[in-house]
């Protein structure tokens, strides 16, 4: 998911005027991080652009071509933007953000926002690129190719993509029923993830609803049990162990594509290094 699900990102800066703060190589950074979001024809979410581009090199165009690349242009001058404003607003500084980049391709999109709550609590009307103050003028041209993070990490579509075991909670009724109120809630008490309740009704141990993605795997659990043992042998009241063959992972996209799409994509490309794979492997046999 991290180093070879492909994107499109800014590659390629061609900067016309650069009168604001910032150098044309900030300028060009700050683009390059941009996430762009490839939308199918027929999709309503960003999806993987595998089948849509090429890479920038195995394309036999001269330099670029629609194919294997998408141009953005940036052509903001503080002057023109200022003008919708307020009188006594037009000196206050104005940012540029990805809204303001234009796309020769319908299909591809900065990703303005990740998620609709964030564009509801947004001070801006996208990323946040450069602030221009009067007679400030910025024109640029850049070029979009399909990447991996492999190459440069602006072509990752995660932030973050990491996985862990699934618990498995197993509460000893039998031992448990030996246990007083206080005692059980202790057990409660001592989990610092939440894992186990008290059921109102039955007063017995059970497990909490969402236990199953905050376990923690503590130890403080453990050495409660080894205290309230009658015997060191007994039993343990609650044992909480992980899955040998299922794993829970946590996906969070930069807004390039949809975690979902993240996640088939990732699958896809190991599918083809297996077939890869075998294909060599039959090619050692036949020789």
């Amino acid at each position: 998911m991290i180093a070879e699900v492909p994107t499109l990102a800014i590659d390629l800066v061609e900067i016309a005027e650069n009168s604001t703060v910032l150098n044309d190589e900030y300028i060009a950074h700050r683009l390059g991080l941009i996430p762009l979001r490839y939308v199918a024809p027929d999709a309503v979410r960003g999806g993987d652009c595998h089948g849509a581009f090429l890479p920038h090199r195995e394309c036999v165009c001269y330099e670029r071509c629609p194919r294997c690349s998408v141009e953005f242009v940036l052509d903001v001058s503080f002057d023109e933007k200022v003008m919708d404003r307020p009188e006594n607003e037009r000196d206050l500084p104005f940012t540029v953000t990805s809204n303001d980049m234009v796309s020769n391709n319908p299909c591809v999109a900065p990703a303005h926002f990740l998620n609709p709550e964030e564009q509801d609590t947004s001070h801006d009307a996208g990323i946040s690129i450069v602030k221009m103050g009067p007679g400030q003028t910025l024109k640029v041209k850049g070029v979009a190719r399909m990447g991996i993070s492999k190459e440069h990490a602006k072509w990752c579509p995660v932030a973050v993509a990491t996985y862990r075991f699934q618990p498995i909670i197993t509460i000893n009724e039998d031992a448990c029923a030996t246990l007083t109120q206080d005692q059980k809630q202790q057990l409660v008490d001592v989990c610092p993830d939440r894992i186990l309740e008290i059921d109102e009704v039955s007063g017995k141990l059970v497990v909490s609803e969402y236990a199953w993605e905050t376990a923690t795997y503590t130890e403080d659990l453990r050495v409660l049990q080894e205290a309230m043992k009658k015997k060191e042998e007994d039993d343990d009241f609650v044992t909480v162990e992980h899955s040998d063959n299922k794993f829970i992972f946590a996906v969070e996209g930069t807004g390039a594509m949809d975690a979902e799409e993240i996640l088939m994509s990732s699958m896809r490309v190991l599918k083809d290094r297996l077939n890869y794979l075998a294909t060599v492997v039959e090619q050692v046999k036949d020789m």
